[in-house]
């Protein structure tokens, strides 16, 4: 009976720093929006470069935590990966989004696009062969994001759409990196593979902002974007992924990534009530189609609580 209350007692604190993450990432578009945007002090705002954003961001994620924290047991290839898709990929295909228009609520839930693309990444590369239950998510999946996309031409430009749906399959490529590489530390390879970001995304920001706009941005650095960066560097990736990739080392995946469900609804919660951003009919009927495939690809008839306890051994 003692052993029983205690399980239950552990499964609860864990689900419960899952809904934390959650929570976390959830928010973590209405920062992002906030940053890209800040308050000139004259009334207006003044747009940051979004490519530059993201490298201010992975500053902060690597240092000064390189100095401390080890190298993830992977080859560098491995690390460079990561940096690369999970990384500067997803990122800067992101804040470039939501600076071109995309809102910050919209952008939670069609970037769970991931979830469906590592699916068919894994079964191409890692020969991960998808399940019929899997399989039909994808479907459905595709079918919501279709409805989205039609949902969003008849307001607005559809182009910012179609980049957050290319860092969704950035994010993709990384997930199937990760799992490919088995790192024994989650934020040892957050922080290490983050040193890839700053210096290509800051120079890719000089020649596509020009050095003006760059140099600008850095002397005059509002209040919101640093505090935006701050968010984003150390809750949305060090604490964020650091409990995640914790989770994902002593729970199954379909136990842990559901939970990831909860994000859009977060994001799309807060951009209303922080940015008044309230999506149409056909977005909203084209989401709640999304998070249903993403569903029906992740979650599996469990008998167990949402986290089971651990084995000793990691798979």
């Amino acid at each position: 009976m003692v052993l029983e209350c205690h399980s239950w007692i552990v499964n609860l604190r864990h689900s419960a720093l899952a809904v934390l993450v959650a929570v976390l990432w959830g928010l973590n578009f209405v920062a992002i929006d906030f940053g890209l945007h800040p308050s000139d002090g004259h009334g207006g705002t003044a747009a940051v470069p979004p490519l530059l954003f993201v490298a201010i961001r992975f500053v902060l994620v690597v240092f000064p935590c390189i100095f401390f924290i080890p190298k993830p047991d992977v080859g560098w290839k491995a690390i460079a990966g990561v940096g690369l898709f999970m990384s500067a990929g997803q990122f800067g295909l992101l804040y470039l989004g939501m600076a071109l228009g995309m809102p910050a609520g919209l952008a939670s839930l069609v970037l769970q696009a991931q979830v469906l693309l590592t699916v068919l990444l894994a079964a191409r590369i890692l020969g991960e062969k998808p399940g019929k239950r899997q399989l039909a998510g994808v479907v459905l999946g595709v079918a919501g994001l279709a409805v989205v996309a039609v949902g969003r031409s008849l307001v607005a430009p559809v182009v910012p759409l179609m980049i957050v749906l290319a860092a969704a399959l950035s994010w993709a490529i990384g997930n199937v990196i990760v799992r490919k590489a088995k790192a024994a530390s989650g934020l040892g390879l957050v922080v290490w593979s983050g040193a890839v970001v700053p210096l290509p995304l800051a120079a890719l920001s000089l020649l596509v902002d020009g050095p003006d706009a760059v140099v600008g941005t850095l002397t005059q650095l509002q209040p919101a974007t640093i505090l935006s960066a701050l968010y984003t560097a150390v809750f949305a990736s060090l604490l964020g992924y650091g409990i995640w990739n914790r989770l994902l080392s002593l729970y199954p995946g379909s136990a842990v990534v559901p939970f990831t469900l909860l994000v859009p609804v977060v994001g799309m919660t807060a951009a209303w009530l922080l940015l008044g951003e309230i999506p149409t009919p056909a977005e909203l009927a084209g989401g709640l189609i999304l998070l249903a495939g993403v569903a029906v690809a992740v979650l599996q008839r469990r008998q167990a609580s949402p986290l089971k306890i651990p084995q000793l051994t990691r798979t």
